[in-house]
């Protein structure tokens, strides 16, 4: 996706997946007011094209998308809600775009094939159980702007070997 990222558009979302199809998310209507107008699957890239800038990754956008290894977030998207990715047991990659500030209840719970995350210095609050049941996740990187961090947010996430705080002031947890 490297190359991906230097041509971003706030009105496509990139992605790839297990068997090379296309994912289509499981609520089409999750995201922010832009509507998809295309969702094409070719040369290992997936691209869901909208007819408006996506403001956000709404509340259960893409859960149980199990096919669903790698997305990345337009720098247009300033939310990603609760349960957006909820259950996507194949996605081991997720770029948070810097214009990103709350990361939502449940947000990436159960994503079992996630390894790691960095959290962007934009995000000031990340909701409980965000990254509840991540079994594969090893590392996070959580900035200084991060004020809040609800309960639960890193539960039974038994492969958690490092979490790097950023910060000399402790975020508020619960």
């Amino acid at each position: 996706l490297a190359s991906v990222e230097a041509n971003l558009q706030p009105n496509k979302i990139y992605y790839t997946s297990t068997d090379g199809k296309i994912v289509t998310p499981y609520r089409t209507t999750a995201f922010g007011g832009a509507n998809i107008i295309s969702n094409t699957y070719e040369d290992n890239q997936g691209i869901i094209t909208f007819d408006a800038p996506v403001t956000e990754i709404g509340a259960g956008a893409f859960h149980g998308c199990s096919s669903l290894t790698s997305i990345t977030i337009p720098d247009s998207v300033t939310k990603i809600g609760s349960h957006a990715f909820e259950h996507c047991s194949s996605l081991t990659s997720v770029t948070i775009p810097d214009s990103v500030t709350e990361i939502g209840s449940g947000t990436f719970n159960s994503c079992s094939s996630l390894t790691s995350v960095t959290i962007p210095d934009s995000v000031t609050k990340i909701e409980g159980n965000a990254f509840r049941n991540c079994s594969s996740l090893t590392s996070v990187t959580i900035p200084d702007s991060v004020t809040t961090i609800g309960d639960y947010a890193f539960a039974f996430c038994s492969s958690l070997k490092s979490v790097y705080l950023a910060s000399t002031t402790p975020p508020t947890l619960g």
